[in-house]
């Protein structure tokens, strides 16, 4: 599944309409003493309440086709029974006063979903730039609802879907699984059958009081904090960099470039992975590992941070949860001089595994521990989209999830994703950053993945193999 900005996605044309949840009543909201998570207060704590456009830069969301025709009652049920489903879209924050933000909560039954057609617009390419618009402008973290969807109905017994979201009540997981739940829900809504309940949706603000009790046992001396603190190195210093040094200041404000392509396409992959059988190293290593050796070899560095955000989803009540369960670990790899990709892999293993102390870690009190003057600017991220459920109907829907459009002058984030037809990447990055040392860092990259099918097996493997053959031989 590619993860893209809306305009990479070719809308056709067709009816426009936009959902919007509502509350039945003035008093439906009601104070919630469920505190909230570390990473959603630290958000907050970045925003401009006066920002008219608060979704710029921050909204994700997902894009698909429905593979039935548009029955508008049927469709502002099935949101309402998504709603009713996910806590998450039924919270949100209010003021306390001093500057901060608690919790309030309306219960399931009290969000009716209005549609809102949208005249005169029924060329795809003017719909995509209306959405991408509207969601700059509607989406804000701080005013509810947080989330919004439209729909193009078609001439076709089909119709397009988009979920847009601010990020406090969506993650990248909840992005890829929430295509075949409201396919499902809506199947169910139109044909009469069953609406699914389940122990596995728990609720976002309850996961919140796990994630804010587990934030409180950190302490200066907690291993976690002792990987933080080795990371980022001096206290005060600034978060590692891609390409530092290398980045012009450009005057005014920039969209940051996009790249998305195919590392190794399938063919190559399936070499690198039985490769990878032999020398007894998974994908995941081997990503790390190759950004590492590309690093050195595009910029000089022996040392490679950055770091990487994994899914927090603690026990089987929230595995199909909708909203933000997302922690960051710090990601520290050394090469030794001269190191090839099999030395690269060893130690890119030992660093895995020691970034991984931080999971269950809360970043944000992490760096806070540690003396850190800012957030991390620089991540990588792997995902198998084989593990997701039914992903090759995702595929037949034309399922992407998005990302707006970021203005970072130093933000730099790969994704890297091994799909059904190859390993593919995306990428932004600042654009003061020429696109030639991009180009030629991802080139480095993907050398560097292709890099293990030279490698040997341990000797021990070697030895097994040969015994074997002889004791065939014999017999």
């Amino acid at each position: 599944m590619e993860y893209t900005h809306l305009s990479e996605f070719q809308i056709r044309s067709g009816e426009l309409s936009l959902w919007t949840p509502e509350v039945t009543a003035a008093d439906a909201w009601s104070d919630d003493d469920r505190p909230l998570a570390s990473v959603h207060e630290q958000y907050l704590g970045f925003l401009d309440p006066e920002d008219p456009r608060p979704g710029r830069g921050r909204w994700i969301g997902t894009i698909f086709e429905m593979d039935a025709p548009l029955d508008a009652r049927a469709w502002a049920r099935t949101l309402e029974l998504w709603h009713d489903r996910h806590e998450g879209f039924r919270t949100t924050v209010a003021p306390t006063g001093d500057g901060g933000y608690h919790r309030i909560t309306t219960e399931p039954g009290t969000v009716r979903v209005t549609a809102t057609a949208v005249p005169g617009l029924t060329d795809g390419d003017e719909i995509n730039e209306y959405l991408a618009d509207t969601l700059e402008l509607r989406l804000s973290p701080l005013i509810w609802p947080h989330l919004l969807v439209a729909t193009v109905a078609h001439d076709t017994d089909d119709f397009t879907v988009l979920v847009g979201a601010d990020h406090s009540v969506l993650d990248a997981y909840s992005q890829a699984v929430l295509i075949l739940e409201l396919r499902t829900l809506y199947t169910a809504v139109t044909t009469g059958g069953e609406i699914r309940d389940s122990a596995t949706f728990g609720s976002a603000a309850d996961y919140a009081v796990f994630e804010r009790a587990a934030a409180e046992e950190l302490g200066p001396d907690s291993p976690a904090v002792g990987v933080w603190r080795e990371f980022l190195g001096t206290p005060g210093s600034p978060m590692p960099r891609f390409a530092e040094g290398r980045v012009a200041d450009l005057a005014g404000e920039h969209a940051q470039p996009s790249v998305s392509r195919t590392l190794l396409d399938l063919a190559q992959l399936e070499e690198v992975e039985a490769a990878l059988d032999r020398i007894k190293h998974r994908l995941s290593v081997t990503v790390f590992a190759a950004l590492a050796v590309a690093s050195r070899e595009v910029f000089g560095e022996n040392r490679f941070r950055t770091v990487m955000p994994i899914a927090t989803r603690p026990d089987l009540s929230w595995l199909e949860s909708m909203g933000w369960f997302v922690n960051v670990v710090p990601v520290d790899v050394t090469l030794p001089a001269g190191a090839d990709m099999a030395a690269a892999l060893d130690v890119t293993r030992g660093a895995l595994k020691r970034a991984h102390l931080c999971d269950d870690a809360s970043w944000g009190r992490s760096l806070a521990m540690v003396g850190a003057v800012e957030g991390p600017v620089y991540g990588a991220s792997f995902l198998d989209i084989r593990m997701l459920p039914d992903y090759e109907l995702v595929a037949d829907l034309r399922g992407r999830t998005l990302r707006a459009v970021s203005y970072s002058t130093d933000e730099v984030y790969f994704w890297v994703v091994r799909g059904p037809e190859g390993l593919y990447l995306s990428t932004r990055y600042p654009a003061g950053l020429p696109a030639e040392v991009m180009d030629r860092f991802l080139s480095e990259f993907a050398r560097a993945l292709y890099a293990v099918t030279t490698l040997a097996a341990p000797v021990a493997d070697i030895a097994a193999a040969v015994d074997a053959a002889a004791a065939t031989i014999a017999g």
